[in-house]
């Protein structure tokens, strides 16, 4: 049995071992089975099989360290369950959020393909369950199968045009700013619930990281859309009562 090493940081993540960072391995898990996520859609469920027969899914609490810049990829990463963060550092030392990821997302895929160490550190936000996929089934499932290469090239578009949106942003008004956040988290992890597009009610720090304002900024700005009824916020979820009425924020 693998030994458990844990230390703390000094922000309260909690950083596990390599040989045992990567969470529970005991059943039952909840969350999406790694077959129904969108990467895996419409391939066929042989292929589908034989690439997940080796997958394993663990069960991570809130704030632990799940990669660190400069592992190397031994697996590629599904999320089934939750949230995950992708940060990275300034030259000022300065952490920046890059992504916010959840449920059907994968992280870690490029590693492995390119064969060179993660560039990103990844921590959970919520406790979240993930499927690792061994990274070698993973790059012999795309060198073999067209469509799972597809999906791989829509997955880095789709990215590359959201960074591309956010820099294009960079230089607005904070409202802007708060808003396109907003509308990101909502074209990447939105889903449609029984008062609009809901998404995860984040806390104001990860906001700002991934918005470049000052955390004090970012609760001026949600405080004046609640007020305007363009966003309802509780706990957990900040739903998004009318999507087109925020977008028309950024015109």
């Amino acid at each position: 049995m693998a030994s458990l090493l844990i230390a703390p940081f000094p922000n309260g993540l909690t950083f596990l071992s390599m040989d045992a960072r990567y969470g529970s391995r005991h059943p039952p898990l909840d969350g999406q089975p790694i077959q129904e996520t969108p990467f895996f859609e419409g391939l066929p469920e042989a292929v589908v099989q034989k690439a997940t027969a080796q997958v394993v899914m663990r069960r991570h609490p809130a704030n632990q360290v799940i990669l660190l810049e400069n592992d190397w990829g031994s697996s590629v990463y599904f999320i089934l369950d939750g949230w995950v963060k992708i940060r990275t550092y300034n030259l000022d030392g300065k952490e920046i959020t890059l992504n916010i990821l959840g449920r059907g997302e994968l992280f870690g895929e490029m590693a492995p393909l390119d064969e060179v160490p993660r560039s990103t550190d990844v921590i959970t936000l919520v406790p979240t369950v993930i499927g690792n996929l061994p990274a070698q089934d993973f790059v012999t499932l795309i060198h073999s199968e067209p469509l799972a290469g597809i999906r791989l090239s829509q997955l880095m578009a789709r990215r590359l045009r959201q960074v591309n949106r956010r820099l294009r942003l960079r230089e607005s008004d904070s409202t802007s700013r708060v808003t396109d956040i907003i509308l990101f988290l909502a074209d990447g992890q939105g889903q449609q619930g029984n008062e609009g597009v809901e998404i995860p009610n984040l806390p104001h720090r990860e906001l700002s990281s991934l918005s470049g304002l000052a955390r004090e900024t970012v609760t001026r700005v949600l405080n004046k859309l609640e007020k305007k009824g363009l966003i309802v916020r509780d706990r957990e979820i900040l739903c998004i009562p009318d999507v087109a009425a925020l977008e028309r924020l950024l015109v």
